[in-house]
């Protein structure tokens, strides 16, 4: 494996440093740490400066960005509280189990109409790739109390969970393409069948056994506080890697496992002490991934053309809003609302992934426009649904003020609590914890 450079080493450092010293005053003007950090790589990698150089095709970014995708998938399954989930299921499971497979369908149908020349399972790796939508892009609307609770809670719930499952598609739909063009490939549609059951197998017993032990160990006053965060850092990397070792899929198991951990370790107060270093792990992580995003830009955009444009104009409304209001047929919501919630649904850090991933494993005519379409798709998101957050918050907040108390908007959910803010990623999925129902 290649090694970084050093100058590579001192620009993200830099970049972190800086950032932390003057972040606040960008964010008063609605600039996200990813804008920035993607910003920041662009200028630093290009000319005039061109002072750092990255290989999209290297070894250590693709390790650094799954690494970083499974811890992100651990953090946020295991703040799942399924037992506080299922008294406001409803809404997240149609928008999970309905919305995102029509996005993904709504989208291989745009991918295959606008790009003709394009093998249809690349087709659908384009779809499902930018299909999951991450909360971090638009912290400020899951955090903004202008927005209804209920509203925040069922964005936060969907952004939590999608990233996980649309790995699966992600995976059978490489496997097609790979198998449809590459001759005696190794990689088969059985096989990703069978390496996603093993991910599901390795993950839960990594975090149904790691939680169990967890549990055993701070009651009998075992564990120091101060290591625990390590440790369950530690589980989520070994879900990963223990379901790699065993020829299964690593994020899906980082995910399973997530929920097995959450399944057990449930109580709120309990899940800040062991999930906050996994959570801010993640987050270094995903600044310096937003950081290389920016520097290989360029290069990744090589293969645009219009209708990669289009693309990216129908992904981010068409493809998104419509399976949105299809999933809320019958739940009552203002159509304000369900616009609303159609376009925050920004593209982030696991589109970014599995467009390392597609580009890595795809050969021929097929990877590049993959990756052009997946990375322009992201880069519009970032700007879009950043400047977009806050403002758009607050009129839409003004609006649901004068809507009559029983609206579906206005039900009553236990609160959001707020996530400290070194880990905005998500208030994460259903950190909706919530201590009355816990009571």
């Amino acid at each position: 494996m290649e090694s970084l450079d050093t100058g590579l080493i001192v620009a993200v450092a830099a970049s972190l440093v800086a950032w932390g010293l003057i972040s606040a005053q960008f964010e008063s003007f609605n600039v996200s740490a990813p804008m920035a950090f993607v910003a920041i790589g662009l200028v630093l990698a290009n000319d005039p400066l061109s002072v750092i150089d990255v290989n999209v095709h290297g070894e250590t970014l693709r390790s650094l960005t799954e690494i970083t995708l499974a811890l992100l998938l651990f953090s946020d399954a295991a703040r799942v509280n399924l037992r506080v989930l299922r008294h406001d299921a409803r809404v997240p499971v149609r928008l999970l189990v309905i919305g995102l497979p029509l996005t993904i369908a709504v989208g291989t149908g745009l991918a295959v109409i606008l790009f003709p020349d394009l093998n249809p399972w690349a087709a659908a790796v384009i779809a499902a790739a930018v299909a999951p939508t991450d909360a971090a892009l638009g912290a400020q609307v899951v955090e903004d109390t202008h927005v209804p609770a209920r509203v925040r809670r069922i964005l936060n719930v969907e952004s939590g969970l999608n990233d996980g499952i649309a790995t699966p598609f992600v995976t059978f739909f490489i496997a097609g393409t790979v198998a449809d063009t590459v001759s005696h490939s190794s990689i088969t549609l059985a096989s990703a069948l069978g390496d996603l059951a093993v991910g599901v197998l390795g993950g839960a017993a990594v975090g149904l056994g790691g939680a169990l032990l967890l549990k055993l160990a701070t009651s009998n006053g075992w564990s120091s506080a101060t290591y625990r965060g390590i440790g369950v850092l530690a589980l989520a990397l070994m879900a990963y890697a223990l379901s790699i070792e065993l020829g299964g899929n690593g994020f899906i198991g980082a995910f399973v496992g997530g929920l097995a951990f959450g399944t057990i370790v449930h109580d709120p107060k309990q899940q800040d002490a062991t999930l906050d270093f996994d959570g801010q792990t993640g987050e270094l992580l995903s600044l310096i991934v937003w950081f290389i995003f920016g520097a290989v830009l360029v290069n990744a955009l090589d293969a645009t053309t219009w209708q990669t444009g289009v693309f990216v104009f129908l992904a981010l409304t068409v493809a998104r809003m419509l399976p949105v209001a299809i999933a809320l047929i019958g739940e009552h919501f203002n159509p304000v609302t369900v616009a609303f919630m159609g376009w925050f649904g920004p593209r982030g850090l696991a589109s970014v992934v599995f467009a390392v991933i597609a580009y890595d494993s795809l050969e021929g005519p097929d990877a590049k426009p993959v990756l052009a379409a997946i990375t322009l798709t992201v880069l519009v998101s970032v700007v879009a649904h950043g400047l977009s957050a806050s403002p758009l918050s607050r009129r839409y907040g003004t609006y649901v003020a004068r809507l009559a108390d029983n609206e579906q908007e206005l039900k009553d959910v236990p609160t959001l609590e707020a996530r400290p803010q070194t880990t905005r990623r998500h208030t994460a999925a259903t950190n909706a914890a919530l201590p009355e129902l816990e009571q």
